[in-house]
């Protein structure tokens, strides 16, 4: 008995370690994050190949994840109202509600930045990278802006207005912007990022990413 039952079990654990190799592999859970510092782009190139992760610097140790594994999210509180003034028709009309997650840190809601600190001087012809916003699913307009110093804005990419846009960003920085979400809603936004080696004049792309980013009214 105890002979048949040890190869009953040795059978069973073969059979276990057949289905387990033949399963698919685990995926990752997907993380929300709504407050905090993160690198919502953030640009490395290694061994010949640029890489897209979000640097999320909202746990301690902070983490690099996929792209695909994070939903960034806007709370309510990150509603405003469109200023009377023609410098900000690119979010609709004045007195309309904005979502915007601010270039300047609002300890309430998420801080998303743009970074290429882990790009080496030298690679790239001028130093520069070229991070593109090819497309967006929406339920109504997305850009990113910046602020000049007196108060006016520079519209980075508006989804309105046609894509591609480009935010061309000087290797080592790290920047921050306003994203702006006309409505709320679930928003989809494929980035990739391009550079022209200064070895070779050969330009290098990555593969794209999708950024999601849900918007609460």
């Amino acid at each position: 008995m105890r002979a048949r039952m040890t190869a009953l079990t040795g059978v069973t654990a073969a059979i276990t370690a057949g289905l387990l190799a033949g399963a698919a592999p685990a995926q990752a859970a997907v993380v929300q994050l709504s407050w905090g510092h993160v690198d919502a782009v953030d640009v490395a190139f290694e061994d010949g190949e640029f890489e897209i992760s979000v640097h999320d610097e909202t746990v301690d140790p902070d983490v690099e994840r996929d792209p695909a594994d994070v939903i960034f999210v806007a709370k309510p509180e990150a509603a405003v109202t469109v200023p009377d003034d023609p410098a900000y028709a690119f979010l609709g009309a004045p007195g309309t509600t904005v979502h915007i997650l601010p270039e300047v840190q609002d300890e309430n809601l998420l801080w998303a930045g743009l970074a290429t600190e882990e790009v080496e001087a030298g690679v790239f012809v001028d130093d520069s990278v070229r991070i593109r916003f090819t497309r967006v699913i929406s339920p109504d307009g997305f850009s990113l802006f910046v602020t000049d110093p007196v108060g006016a804005p520079q519209v980075l990419v508006d989804s309105e207005d046609g894509l591609p846009d480009v935010v061309t960003r000087p290797v080592g920085s790290h920047m921050h912007v306003n994203w702006a979400f006309e409505r709320a809603g679930t928003y989809r936004i494929k980035v990739d990022v391009t550079g022209k080696l200064a070895a070779t004049g050969e330009r290098v792309t990555s593969d794209p990413v999708w950024l999601t980013f849900k918007v609460k009214s």
